[in-house]
């Protein structure tokens, strides 16, 4: 099968426009099919405050009222996805930009809670294969905004790690699927502030076993169960690591490799 890798930037990488910059150039470079699934960052929640639309977190996730859905979109599927698309452009990466509402591309619900109401945030339902793939046969290389729609005229924003999962999920029968998340940290680390504690290799009894005993960082659990569910649902690799060396998450030299069992 065909060889695909699904990569995912957050917004620390967003919000640091060398380090941005640096990873634009290597993914470029990349020679492979691909695409590119960027998070928010800090601009939306500035924008907000500016124009006093009152920005909400509950558990590190965002309430998204009307007015600053207005926002994310603008920012998000806007001003971000269209500048990384220039910038591929500019290394004749031949990018095209879109929201998951492009192609009725990522088709979700608004997310039901029985206590919290997290306003127009979207759970994912389905991808549209068949479109991802008419792109990718045509040498485009997707740029997907972390927002998607309804199928009823209502955009939702929507995580942006879950969106690669999905999309990660939903290629495997036909491709062969590399899921690659990118951030800040060197990997998944057996110690939250020493960058040299990278455990190069998780499985899935290790992480229960961190887990149990508190030795994983809360807010890597979502990134990490995403990342063991893709390898449940067909996706061949999962690698988590610093944007800063892509090629070497690739070759599995840098970064956390997930596997389903104990090497």
């Amino acid at each position: 099968m065909q060889e695909v890798y699904i990569i995912k930037i957050g917004g620390n990488i967003i919000d640091d426009e060398a380090k941005l910059t640096s990873f634009l150039k290597d993914f470029a470079y990349l020679e492979t099919t691909k695409i590119l699934v960027h998070g928010g960052g800090k601009l939306a929640t500035s924008m907000a405050e500016e124009l006093k639309i009152p920005q909400k977190l509950v558990d590190g996730r965002r309430i998204t009222d009307a007015e600053t859905l207005k926002v994310i979109t603008m920012v998000y599927a806007g001003y971000i996805n269209k500048k990384i698309v220039a910038q591929l452009q500019g290394h004749g990466c031949n990018a095209i930009g879109l929201s998951g509402a492009d192609g009725n591309m990522v088709q979700a619900h608004k997310r039901i809670h029985h206590s919290i109401d997290y306003g127009f945030v979207g759970d994912i339902d389905s991808i549209n294969n068949p479109f991802i793939e008419l792109l990718l046969s045509n040498q485009l290389m997707p740029v997907i905004a972390p927002v998607s729609h309804d199928q009823k005229g209502q955009m939702l924003n929507t995580n942006a790690d879950t969106i690669a999962f999905e999309i990660a999920k939903s290629l495997s029968p036909t491709y062969t699927v590399s899921l690659i998340y990118c951030f800040e940290k060197e990997g998944v680390l057996q110690k939250m502030d020493d960058e040299s504690s990278v455990i190069k290799h998780l499985a899935k009894t290790k992480y229960h076993q961190l887990k149990a005993d508190n030795g994983i960082f809360a807010g890597m659990i979502p990134k990490l169960d995403n990342a063991f569910s893709a390898l449940d649902n067909g996706v061949s690799k999962v690698v988590i690591g610093n944007s800063n060396s892509l090629h070497n998450l690739i070759n599995g030299s840098a970064g956390t490799t997930i596997t389903q069992d104990d090497e």
